[in-house]
């Protein structure tokens, strides 16, 4: 939808961001990656360039400031030993929020410059977007058709990839910790494309009859405020069973950390909070 070429690229450095360099050539990323979805004609581009500078600057003054104290929060957790399950938990909840407000605000004024797509465009990207979950749907089929022991074994080692990630090497007490939590996750990601598919379908019918319709723009701004509300009842199981275990789990490793691996996650955090705060300034 609208929103894919420009969210997904943005919250990932805006939200994750260790790069002054990045952030401040938002404008450039921005188009490079959503070229491979639409190409925008200077008018469209003119508007969006206006937009794009609009959300930057809401952004830099008012969102960095509240990931900030998120982050500064985290690292009271962290040196506190206060990283439970409970804890764990409102984080998430948190960064959840941080999410809702970021899509309030950019996703008016996507619907507009959405109204203004030509068919051409609009067939473009859909185009793109189903080729980007063949392509997704392939990979799935690939790790499904493994055997049930090699899939688990490549469960446990990206898992065990991601923490060494934020925490360094993994004492052997925590890689048994990862064993034991990783056969209970559910296998969500066909769900999760199903999800992708339907809403995808739900815009495309929007498209299709914009032309005949006066509740367009509505119906849209609906469907990019709230997609939640197409996820199946078994992905929102999955996915609530796979928080819950992974809270579970995080807090698991959290009470094991040593001395070495709780400096680098305090040493990472505090490099985050300092390029946040560059960034804001």
């Amino acid at each position: 939808m609208m929103k894919k070429y420009f969210v997904v690229i943005l919250l990932g450095l805006l939200i994750g961001c260790s790069s002054k360099l990045a952030y401040n050539n938002i404008d450039w990323l921005v188009y490079w990656y959503m070229d491979d979805y639409i190409e925008l004609t200077n008018q469209q581009e003119a508007i969006f360039d206006q937009q794009l500078v609009g959300w930057i600057d809401w952004h830099r003054s008012e969102e960095l400031p509240k990931y900030i104290q998120h982050l500064q929060q985290i690292r009271r957790d962290v040196a506190e030993n206060k990283l439970t399950e409970t804890t764990i938990t409102a984080h998430y909840q948190r960064l959840t929020a941080h999410w809702d407000r970021f899509r309030k605000e950019i996703s008016p004024p996507l619907v507009d410059i959405a109204e203004t797509l030509t068919d051409e465009q609009v067939i473009r990207l859909f185009a793109a977007l189903e080729a980007d979950n063949k392509e997704r749907e392939e990979k799935i089929a690939e790790r499904q058709a493994l055997p049930p022991q090699e899939q688990l074994d490549k469960r446990i080692e990206g898992m065990v990839e991601d923490m060494e990630a934020r925490i360094g090497s993994l004492t052997t007490q925590q890689r048994q910790i990862v064993a034991k939590f990783a056969p209970q996750f559910t296998a969500s990601s066909s769900l999760w494309l199903g999800y992708r598919r339907e809403l995808q379908q739900q815009a495309r019918r929007l498209f299709a009859t914009r032309h005949t319709r006066d509740d367009f723009q509505d119906k849209l701004l609906a469907l990019l405020l709230d997609p939640e509300h197409y996820r199946s009842e078994a992905f929102l199981a999955a996915w609530e069973h796979n928080r819950t275990l992974q809270a579970r789990m995080a807090a698991a490793i959290a009470q094991t950390l040593t001395a070495t691996q709780k400096e680098k996650l305090l040493t990472d955090i505090d490099e985050l909070i300092d390029d946040l705060k560059g960034l804001s300034g």
